[in-house]
């Protein structure tokens, strides 16, 4: 027995003495439920706050400027844009610039008496169901009746792109760039330490591939995976769920080819870091899960805090949720996507960048 301990002891003290030689994966063992904590319990907020909202108020009555000052007062809705028309509102909201469009009537005092018609409008991006939820909030805002008349106030809440409230029109689209992202990142995060791992990196080595050619040979065949996989997903989600699909599909191919080169980068970016495959599975799974988080997939983006809203613009996924999303369900055109592509397109060229350095270094 007492012989049987020391062994047991032995070995567990080898095994603590070769988890501080990896120091990768110690720090992984140390930095996982430190990052998930921080994101469960402090980056993700289910209360929304700060949408994006225009007004466009025809009336310019006390009582109308009482409603909006009560609507900034919530701290619900940000109005960051004051417009003139209904259309304006519209035409806003398709661009993806606001989520909550404000249209207040020029009869929104006797509307406010009237059982017949809604005294105002609110325009709600219905894509993302968290919206819907709280324009029930500043719908109850609509402020009393004039004095000696029948209360019979109402705000009319219009959901766009998804009047039916549907949750699978909302998920289908951020499913695709969830999928890409766990696939895309995790095939190539593994490309070059397999190579090394199987003994083919020096034989590479010795050809007359350079790192620049050998790094887009790596990438582009996945690309052509990931392009396969958009249409198997976008097709299952219009025949299984019928998803409705507004825009171009060349448009989502484009803004599709810019994110999966970027997760690709990253992927690559992993493999020169880890030294076996398993590292780079954990690493990936280090970046995937605020992925997942942040981007505005579950949780509402706008009800995270400014740092977190920070870590998300970085990551690929909430850039082409966004893309996924206006082009399917808003029918958004490449103009209106312009930023979401450029930054795609800068992710994608940084980590390019940095996993052609390092590889170039390791070579060295």
């Amino acid at each position: 027995m007492k012989a049987a301990l020391f062994r047991l002891t032995a070995v567990m003290v080898k095994e603590i003495r070769q988890l501080r030689r990896d120091r990768l994966t110690f720090g992984m063992v140390l930095g996982m439920p430190l990052m998930q904590m921080l994101l469960f319990g402090y980056a993700i907020n289910m209360d929304v706050r700060d949408l994006k909202t225009a007004v466009a108020n025809q009336s310019g009555s006390m009582l109308s400027q009482r409603f909006i000052a009560d609507v900034r007062q919530t701290q619900v809705a940000d109005i960051i844009i004051t417009t003139d028309s209904p259309q304006s509102l519209e035409a806003l909201l398709r661009r993806g610039e606001i989520s909550v469009g404000i249209h207040i009537p020029s009869d929104f005092d006797r509307r406010l008496t009237d059982p017949h018609r809604p005294a105002a409008h609110l325009l709600i991006d219905g894509t993302d169901p968290t919206i819907t939820s709280v324009a029930n909030q500043l719908s109850a805002l609509v402020p009393d009746a004039p004095s000696g008349l029948t209360d019979t106030r109402h705000i009319e809440v219009r959901p766009y792109f998804n009047p039916e409230q549907r949750s699978a029109v909302n998920i289908v689209p951020g499913l695709l760039g969830t999928i890409l992202t766990m696939t895309m990142m995790l095939f190539t995060a593994v490309a070059i330490v397999r190579e090394r791992e199987r003994g083919n990196l020096e034989l590479l080595i010795n050809t007359p591939v350079s790192t620049p050619e050998l790094m887009v040979g790596k990438v582009v065949p996945y690309i052509l995976i990931g392009l396969a996989q958009v249409a198997l997903i976008v097709a299952l989600g219009q025949v299984l769920f019928k998803v409705p699909f507004a825009g171009t599909i060349g448009n989502l191919y484009l803004g599709a080819v810019v994110f999966i080169t970027a997760n690709l980068a990253l992927g690559l970016l992993i493999s020169t870091v880890a030294r076996t495959q398993f590292q780079a599975m954990q690493m990936t799974f280090f970046i995937m899960l605020p992925s997942i988080l942040l981007s505005g997939f579950m949780f509402p983006f706008e009800g995270m805090p400014a740092f977190a809203q920070f870590l998300g613009e970085c990551l690929p996924n909430t850039h082409f949720i966004r893309i996924a999303r206006g082009v399917m369900l808003r029918g958004a055109d490449l103009g209106d996507l312009a930023g979401e592509l450029r930054s795609l397109g800068l992710i994608a060229l940084v980590a390019l960048g940095l996993a052609m350095a390092r590889f170039s270094r390791r070579l060295d």
